[in-house]
């Protein structure tokens, strides 16, 4: 009984518990678009109140922090009314990735750093740095591309599934002891650290995978917003240039290179009809221009 209790649980960790989890998803009642792979059943071992709870403890004190160092944008700075006016075009067709995210309340600011960085919290709680804006250089499209990827992860709830495998990872022996309870129901001690993961928010570290689908879910939202998906490329293109001269809090933590441009360009033919009817016109756009030198015009 203990060595198939483990069996089922080493399963669970790797993603892989259950049938259909390799199944595509795409938004819902979405026939356009990308196509990704269904979450993982795994993240269900930590509850989405818990988590967002976690994430909103941090975010306001992430909030506090910066404010105390005169940091924290005030209401109407330019560059703040910029983030939310792309935020309100996005966020709307974001909501069809997880209808859980139509209750989120939803909040974007901005913090004076030199950081090359920006997030979005589970439960839609966003911040870009001044650094990420200034040293890239970022048109409005590419701010979509940004805050697409980074609300991706949101919906997608990696953050959530990340806090789950570390939850059982630790846990070790107590699982083999309360194995029956999870066959039937989730043990509520299991979860009871959640709460103190809100530290590791910022840090965790997303699978390849988790970034991938980061990727493509954000260039869907952002072309249906109206923002160009080709952006993305220009972006990653800029990554590659400044990193050559810094290190970039943003790259730790999100991998760059050729592999992940062309995986967006693979995708360009899901998403770009999108960025068309967004835009009302059956003309085809002319190629997307980045405002950086060295960056060729992107077909």
């Amino acid at each position: 009984m203990k060595r198939s209790i483990h069996a089922f649980l080493f399963a669970i960790v790797l993603g892989i518990a259950g049938p259909g989890v390799q199944a595509k998803d795409s938004a819902a009642g979405a026939d356009d678009g990308v196509k990704v792979d269904k979450m993982s059943s795994v993240r269900k071992l930590v509850s989405e109140e818990q988590v967002e709870a976690a994430a909103l403890q941090q975010y306001l004190g992430i909030k506090r922090d910066a404010g105390q160092q005169k940091a924290l944008a005030p209401e109407g700075h330019p560059q703040l009314q910029r983030l939310r006016a792309i935020a309100n075009k996005i966020i709307p067709h974001a909501l069809r990735w997880n209808e859980r995210a139509a209750q989120w309340q939803w909040e974007v600011n901005l913090i004076g750093s030199k950081e090359i960085n920006a997030f979005c919290m589970p439960g839609g709680k966003i911040a870009f740095y001044t650094g990420i804006l200034d040293s890239l250089k970022l048109t409005d499209d590419e701010v979509a591309i940004v805050m697409g990827h980074e609300i991706a992860h949101a919906l997608r709830e990696h953050g959530r599934e990340r806090l789950a495998k570390s939850t059982l990872t630790n846990a070790g022996a107590k699982l083999a002891g309360i194995g029956a309870s999870l066959l039937f129901g989730v043990d509520p001690h299991l979860t009871d650290g959640v709460a103190g993961f809100g530290a590791k928010l910022m840090v965790l570290k997303f699978s390849r995978g988790d970034e991938t689908e980061a990727d493509l879910v954000g260039l869907d939202i952002a072309a249906r917003a109206g923002y160009d998906p080709r952006a993305g490329i220009a972006l990653w293109q800029k990554m590659g240039m400044v990193s050559k001269n810094t290190s970039l809090q943003w790259l730790s933590t999100h991998p760059a290179g050729d592999a992940r441009i062309a995986e967006m360009q693979k995708h360009m033919p899901s998403v770009m009809p999108l960025f068309v009817k967004a835009r009302g016109t059956q003309t085809p756009p002319p190629p997307y221009m980045s405002n950086v030198k060295g960056i060729a015009p992107i077909p």
